[in-house]
């Protein structure tokens, strides 16, 4: 299936790994240019590598930054537009926010969960929503977590900060839409990915041996997801073929998500 976004350029935030990663592979195999950024530069530079296998080294840019930092995302969106003139497609995903259940995260854990969330979907689409519209085409899609649709036992940041994100999402899509550009947010479920197995690790760290068995157990589809199917549908939302999907929450989570 042709998605119709050759030539386009989309920058993809916590690209160095994990789904990220994938969806800059996924991308740059349908002639989309690259902007990636990361804060580990060596793991940033093996991906770039990687991309530019793909899509010619001349279609990649990398910038080590943090999101977490507003000038770091100035910077890197300043790059980006300087670089390929303008940013076609935005994929956010964010930080990680502190584990914890409310006992043992304090105010400024959950200062930083936002700072590390909904701040930088804000500064971001602030940036680049713009010339999308001058422009007449654009595609926004974030990747959260299943806090958007019901609570995660211990990490009362996530379940307090990520529906943020698909609120301002939400509020952003109706606003834009008229000038072509989508808004959308991808709420996974449980997810092979390293931030999944260290839930899995801590989970050890207080005694509980079943953690995996009983994650993948509850899940109806009997395995974890994989990040190559998050990036799919990523990709997707940001293709021409996703052109009437607008303001959605879309849920990639093999049915472990029980909220209506």
């Amino acid at each position: 299936m042709d998605l119709g976004i050759r030539g386009r350029t989309a920058l993809i935030t916590a690209s160095s790994n994990g789904i990220g990663k994938r969806c800059a592979l996924t991308l740059a195999a349908e002639g989309v240019k690259l902007v990636l950024c990361a804060r580990g530069k060596e793991r940033l530079d093996v991906t770039a590598a990687e991309v530019a296998a793909i899509a010619g080294a001349d279609n990649v840019l990398a910038l080590t930054a943090d999101i977490g930092k507003t000038d770091d995302i100035e910077r890197v969106c300043r790059e980006g537009e300087a670089k390929f003139g303008g940013i076609d497609i935005l994929v956010f995903i964010g930080g990680s926010p502190k584990r914890g259940a409310p006992a043992v995260i304090n105010e400024a854990d959950l200062r930083d969960a936002f700072e590390l969330t909904v701040v930088p979907a804000f500064t971001l689409t602030r940036l680049l929503v713009p010339g999308m519209r001058k422009r007449g085409w654009g595609r926004v899609v974030t990747v959260q977590a299943r806090s958007v649709r019901e609570p995660i036992e211990d990490l009362v940041t996530s379940s307090a900060t990520r529906p943020g994100v698909a609120g301002l999402f939400k509020y952003l899509a109706n606003e834009v839409a008229g000038d072509g550009v989508t808004v959308n947010t991808i709420v996974p479920g449980r997810i092979n990915t390293e931030r999944f197995r260290a839930g899995a690790e801590y989970a050890a760290k207080v005694g509980d041996a079943t953690y995996m068995k009983d994650k993948v157990g509850g899940i109806p589809v009997g395995r974890l997801g994989e990040p190559q199917e998050v990036a799919d549908a990523v990709c997707y939302l940001a293709s021409m073929r996703a052109s009437y999907i607008n303001g959605a929450a879309l849920q990639v989570d093999g049915g472990v998500i029980r909220a209506i």
